[in-house]
């Protein structure tokens, strides 16, 4: 009989393309990883992955073994969801959730302490990945569930049949500038003439807040400084000299010395929720859309 374990590498190998890569996802070593394949091998008795170049490739044996599995892993998940049906249908034991960091910062870390409270059981496993990567592990089994949002197509549309997305949450950009600046002194929501003339701080070109950014202006703007960190941009806006535009769910405090404007056509991303088809009824995940949910209609 096939293992479960092995087959969940094959997919992983098939997915990424390298043992190394299939290693550090499934939190293994490539020897391990290896060891696995070839137990797969000695089950099925054919070869299922060939090398190419740096890499391997699946076999026709291997690609039929990998195009089998979601319904593998589909019925797996339905067994264990039966199976806490038959207890109480409280959520528990421990759900895997990957998202990118200022979703953990502004919608995941809030939650976890009503979660903790109302589901005593449940243990909750975050780890942060961007959303190209979150939304695969979760198709893999990798993860149970993902935090992704769709800026500039970073989320396929649509995604594959075996998975479910759901809208949580609307991000927004707001202009951060020092109290005594002079756009604090006009009426918001600001618009992009009030932009005009203007110095900044934004962040590094290739990061979606930078891409944000640019599409404010037709001009090319003042930057004066490229800085990743959020709080060290709130920084450098506090010295007076430069104003930023920073997410909502990014945003640190603001000191007593910095305020946030609203921009009359403020940059957008929409946050959605990931999850396996097969794993629609689990309590643990409704438990923690329901959090989510809760969060943002309090906000």
């Amino acid at each position: 009989m096939i293992e479960v374990g092995a087959l969940r590498a094959l997919r992983s190998v098939a997915a990424l393309g390298t043992l190394a890569r299939a290693a550090e996802e499934l939190g293994f070593t490539a020897s391990a990883v290896s060891q696995q394949i070839k137990r797969l091998e000695r089950q099925v008795g054919v070869p299922v992955l060939a090398p190419a170049g740096r890499g391997v490739v699946l076999t026709p044996a291997g690609q039929a073994i990998v195009d089998s599995a979601p319904d593998v892993f589909q019925a797996l998940e339905r067994c264990a969801e039966a199976a806490q049906s038959v207890s109480d249908g409280a959520p528990r034991g421990t759900l895997r959730v990957v998202a990118f960091s200022t979703a953990i910062r502004g919608l995941l870390a809030p939650l976890l302490p009503r979660l903790a409270s109302r589901c005593p059981d449940l243990r909750v496993r975050i780890t942060e990945q961007d959303p190209d990567e979150a939304w695969h592990g979760v198709g893999t089994g990798t993860a149970d569930l993902a935090l992704v949002h769709d800026a500039d197509g970073l989320l396929p549309a649509p995604l594959p049949p075996s998975l479910v997305r759901r809208r949580v949450h609307t991000d927004v950009g707001d202009l951060v500038m020092s109290r005594e600046h002079p756009l604090a002194r006009l009426e918001p929501p600001l618009g992009g003439a009030d932009l005009a003339g203007h110095a900044w701080v934004t962040s590094p070109p290739g990061t979606v807040c930078h891409q944000w950014f640019r599409r404010l202006f037709a001009d090319e703007p003042d930057v004066r400084h490229l800085v990743d960190d959020f709080a060290t941009q709130l920084a450098l806006v506090a010295a007076g000299e430069v104003i930023a535009l920073i997410p909502r769910l990014a945003r640190p405090p603001l000191g007593e010395g910095l305020l946030a404007r609203p921009l009359r056509r403020p940059p957008k991303r929409e946050v959605h929720a990931v999850w396996r088809r097969s794993a629609d009824t689990s309590p643990a995940i409704r438990a923690v859309l329901a959090e989510l949910a809760a969060g943002c209609h309090a906000a």
